[in-house]
């Protein structure tokens, strides 16, 4: 076999196992044949090969960007295209890096630990370099898995990427060494083999033991009535003036019937108030025909401006309107670039109709929950949902349900939605919280404390779904300290390298780990 076919498998594998295709337990072996091609090239053909099968497997996972900006933002489709192309490219030199040093280390010795504390390392300086862009680490492949993915609440998704690459080096590691390909010294590899059974043993068992606990849990748990309203409004249409109470009508409608099963909170998506609520005459007839009739609590997307000067600032906003009259807000944090803000607009000379058709938003700067009765809600708009360090400290700030708005109508029918919906699962493991999850077009759902997600809705239906979610108030490690174990596995790089380096200088094996 070419090794370049062993890289392309590899990619293959890693695309069947994601969120759409679906076939989550191939990412436990995706990458054998990737660490098998790194140990037969040098480090700079591994680099190669292993940025293409990156430039391979995302261009196929994240293919959506086309839709997102051809059909919805009205680009040329050229420029889709390009756009697609340069962050495949981007992600892919992650995946060149892993390459290039599994290549280099392995030279010296098994890749059991070396492997995964360099791919954990790698996602999480993707998760903030250039703002970030952690779409879809290897460990959200386990979402539809509840069992497997319960030690995220000791170290984050990132636990769970670390154990899926710690599996795969060391089938590769037992593979090469039982068909003696490679010279590694028997003890330290087998004492590198031993370690990481243990731990994988060890995983296992708080997983099990977590996930009957949680269940247990959850049924001694009082619950907080919540429903969820998916208007299902185009994407082209909602922002229309002459379409505004159109689309509010039918959030109207769909809340009042779902008022008849008394919800202490109704959640409605991101932007669903397509207007400046405190200017807008639809705004007080609204709160009148919801809240204040039907005695609930309001969570709604809309945009908010706010005076700067003699200028003004627009956010991408949450608003709460209570039962007794009074409001809060939660701003975004985390922005999309070119989505919600263009980076640097201030100082590139950039087409002013790029501008003006992204829009400038501004960016909130406090993640703390919103009073909603029993419920401290913990709010992620969109986006947000993906970087796991928002909802862990809105949690440790007080939430005790976390709350996804979003429109995914920006991905029309591609596996971008489950894909988002993943990720969103681990954020209520690794903080033990209930998730509600409210999307224009879909998937909303709810999300239990253990991942399990119930009533998930059809794409791009109206409809609306309700539950009783539990209300959780303890902090999990993770919620505490188990953020830091990427920073950990960065850090763990620095002493390896140096004692590969001398080994690789001197020609003796040394102890690892």
């Amino acid at each position: 076999m070419h090794i370049g076919l062993l890289f392309l498998l590899s990619a293959l594998l890693l695309w069947l196992s994601s969120p759409g295709p679906g076939l989550s337990f191939g990412a436990w072996f995706a990458l054998v044949p990737l660490l098998a091609g790194c140990a037969l090239v040098r480090p700079k053909k591994a680099a190669l090969f292993g940025f293409l099968s990156g430039m391979v497997f995302y261009l196929l996972l994240i293919y959506w960007v086309v839709i997102s900006l051809g059909t919805y933002g009205h680009l040329p489709w050229w420029l889709c295209g390009l756009a697609l192309l340069l962050l495949s490219a981007y992600m892919g030199l992650y995946l060149a890096l892993f390459c290039a040093a599994c290549s280099w280390s392995m030279r010296t010795m098994a890749p059991v630990w070396s492997a995964p504390l360099l791919w954990v390392a790698l996602d999480y300086i993707r998760g903030f370099l250039f703002s970030g862009f952690p779409w879809q680490d290897l460990g959200y492949s386990q979402f539809n898995t509840p069992l497997l993915i319960q030690a995220s609440d000791l170290a984050g998704h990132h636990g769970i990427t670390f154990l899926i690459v710690l599996v795969n080096s060391l089938c590769y590691t037992l593979i090469a060494a039982l068909g003696k390909s490679v010279n590694w010294p028997l003890k330290n590899t087998l004492r590198q083999a031993g370690t990481a059974l243990l731990l994988m043993a060890a995983a296992s068992a708080y997983s099990f033991l977590q996930f009957k606990e949680m269940s247990r849990s959850l049924l001694s748990t009082s619950d907080y009535r919540v429903a969820v309203i998916q208007a299902n409004i185009e994407q082209d249409q909602k922002w229309l003036p002459e379409k505004q109470r159109e689309a509010i009508e039918t959030y109207i409608d769909l809340s009042t019937r779902a008022a008849a099963q008394q919800p202490e909170l109704v959640i409605w998506p991101e932007t669903a108030m397509p207007f400046h609520p405190p200017t807008s005459p639809i705004f007080p007839e609204l709160l009148t025909r919801t809240v204040f009739r039907d005695g609930y609590f309001l969570l709604s997307g809309a945009p908010y401006f706010k005076e700067k000067g003699n200028d003004f600032e627009l956010y991408n906003s949450a608003l709460l309107a209570r039962p007794d009259g009074s409001q809060s807000l939660y701003f975004k944090q985390h922005l999309v670039p070119f989505g919600e803000y263009v980076p640097f607009s201030d100082i590139l000379p950039l087409p002013g109709p790029v501008v003006e058709s992204i829009g400038n938003f501004a960016a909130g700067r406090t993640a703390q929950p919103l009073a909603a009765g029993r419920a401290s809600l913990g709010v992620l708009i969109c986006f947000e949902s993906i970087f796991p360090d928002l909802a862990r400290r809105e949690t440790a700030n007080g939430a005790n349900l976390l709350v996804n708005i979003t429109n995914d109508a920006w991905f029309g029918r591609s596996s971008a939605s489950i894909q988002h919906l993943a990720m969103a699962v681990l954020r209520a493991v690794e903080n033990r919280r209930s998730l509600a999850r409210a999307a224009n077009t879909g998937i909303s759902c709810f999300i239990d404390p253990a991942g399990r997600i119930s009533q998930a809705t059809p794409l791009f239906t109206a409809c609306s779904i309700k539950g009783n979610l539990a209300l959780f108030d303890r902090q999990t490690f993770f919620t505490s300290f188990g953020h830091y174990f990427p920073v950990l596995c960065l850090l763990l790089l620095i002493p390896l390298a140096l004692r590969i380096r001398r080994g690789r200088a001197y020609g003796k094996s040394f102890n690892h780990l």
